[in-house]
């Protein structure tokens, strides 16, 4: 395999990986701004708030390396995504900023509390969404002629694509809710212990609607787990997948093993990513354009991968660093600052 074959495929697990681990590990974050509203006080969304506060900062970093992985090693496809998605995609970059400067602006201020919470909530709930539906509008697939976007500039507003973003909401709440019964105690576990088992219902009732809706889609997805005998060895995903949301209901309730719901439900997540990647393989924007066909040259995707191998190990060594210092249960009484 020469480097003209070999660097997409390298890239393209590059940026899924980043886009992967941004899910991972903001999507918890912005779960907790999901589930702000049902907060019973003041008091305990400063707890909620307080799980997050000492490690949420990083989390973007891996949705940085994703948008310019894009950049450099395809921008062909860069070009038709941003064309066909930019007012997804600027409502959900506002909506993060909304969501930082609430976040930090609420422990800091001594009025206006309650909006700042509020201001979290909503900025939270905007950008899981739009997350949705970028997902959506991708899977959906995007009309192409001669390699440049050709349709308008709301293609994107369908109902498969409000499906997914209402899915990627619910699916964050439950990140939310796992991360809660992992670093809380008391009244607040509880709470966050009976929001789990009628999340999972929901997320995996979407993903069920999900799949049963992509043979309609023209982006030809679904046709790729049937063809040439595939579905025989991709099979195992979607099985994993709904053993993992029967462990998931059951562990939600169990007491003592608090850590059971986040893992199980990071987990659901990642069988929820390797579908949808081994769906779109090898195109990178459905239903026609490949990542051979969207690729930079060689030498770029080289240069800028000589700088990842520097790069990407201080991104890992800093997040596996901050979240090996915030082990244990957070304090109700515990301050940010």
């Amino acid at each position: 395999m020469d480097l003209q074959t070999a660097l997409p495929v390298i890239w393209f697990g590059v940026i899924g990986f980043g886009v992967l681990m941004y899910v991972l590990l903001d999507g918890f974050v912005l779960g907790l701004g999901v589930l702000a509203p049902f907060a019973e006080d003041g008091e305990q969304l400063d707890h909620m708030m307080t799980t997050a506060a000492p490690i949420w900062d990083g989390n973007e970093t891996w949705l940085v390396l994703g948008g310019a992985g894009l950049l450099a090693a395809f921008p062909r496809a860069y070009a038709i995504v941003l064309s066909a998605l930019y007012l997804p995609v600027l409502l959900m970059l506002i909506a993060l900023v909304f969501r930082g400067v609430a976040f930090e602006f609420r422990f800091k201020a001594q009025r206006g509390k309650r909006f700042w919470g509020a201001a979290f909530a909503v900025g939270s709930l905007l950008a899981a969404f739009s997350q949705g539906v970028i997902l959506g509008a991708l899977v959906e697939g995007m009309p192409l002629q001669e390699g440049k976007y050709a349709g308008g500039a709301l293609d994107w507003f369908s109902p498969f694509s409000m499906l997914t973003g209402a899915a990627v909401v619910a699916g964050y709440a439950l990140l939310g809710s796992g991360w809660l019964i992992l670093k809380t105690e008391g009244r607040l576990q509880q709470l966050a212990r009976k929001a789990t088992r009628p999340l999972v219902l929901v997320v995996a009732a979407c993903m069920g609607v999900v799949s049963a809706w992509l043979p309609f889609l023209d982006s030809q997805i679904m046709a790729r787990w049937f063809e040439d005998g595939n579905f025989w060895w991709l099979s195992p995903v979607p099985v994993l997948a709904l053993i993992n949301a029967i462990w998931l209901w059951r562990a939600a309730m169990r007491e003592g093993r608090d850590a059971r719901p986040f893992l199980l439900t990071l987990s659901f997540f990642g069988l929820g990513f390797l579908g949808l990647v081994l769906g779109m393989w090898p195109n990178i924007v459905p239903p026609s354009l490949s990542i051979w066909e969207a690729a930079s040259p060689p030498s770029s995707q080289g240069f800028v991968l000589a700088g990842l191998v520097v790069l990407l190990p201080l991104i890992l060594g800093y997040t596996a660093w901050s979240y090996r210092v915030f082990r244990g249960k957070v304090a109700v009484d515990a301050g940010y600052h």
